[in-house]
């Protein structure tokens, strides 16, 4: 079982840049794929982006495609997602996902454990 603990949220300005980081402790964390997705106040839990286990394809909502970068380092047990041109619309709780069976999915149903999310708030 991996713990994960999301870092880097805060308030910034529209058109700034955030990023995220997640930290995992325990479990076999470079085999699981990871993921980020998030959630705004009244609505579902929805998909932001996703890495293999290895690093070597990633995945990215619509929404975010162009703007953000997810990436890793299993040496450190880190995930990261790189999130520009921020907007209104980006303001969410944001939550790190892991998936054990080291694929990269974009429904929440496919992830085993998930951190407490970190608040991101993207003024006008």
């Amino acid at each position: 079982q991996v713990q994960l603990v999301e870092s880097g949220g805060g308030l910034v300005q529209t058109g700034g840049s955030l990023r995220l980081s997640c930290a995992g402790a325990g479990g076999q964390f470079s085999t699981y794929g990871m993921g980020w997705f998030r959630q705004a106040p009244g609505k579902e839990r929805e998909f932001v982006a996703a890495i293999r286990w290895s690093g070597g394809r990633t995945y990215y909502a619509d929404s975010v495609k162009g703007r953000g970068t997810i990436s890793r380092d299993n040496v450190k047990n880190m995930v990261y997602v790189q999130m520009n041109s921020l907007k209104p619309e980006d303001t969410a709780v944001y939550y790190c996902a892991a998936s054990a069976s080291g694929y990269a999915g974009r429904r929440h149903g496919e992830y085993d454990y998930w951190g407490q999310g970190t608040q991101v708030t993207v003024s006008s």
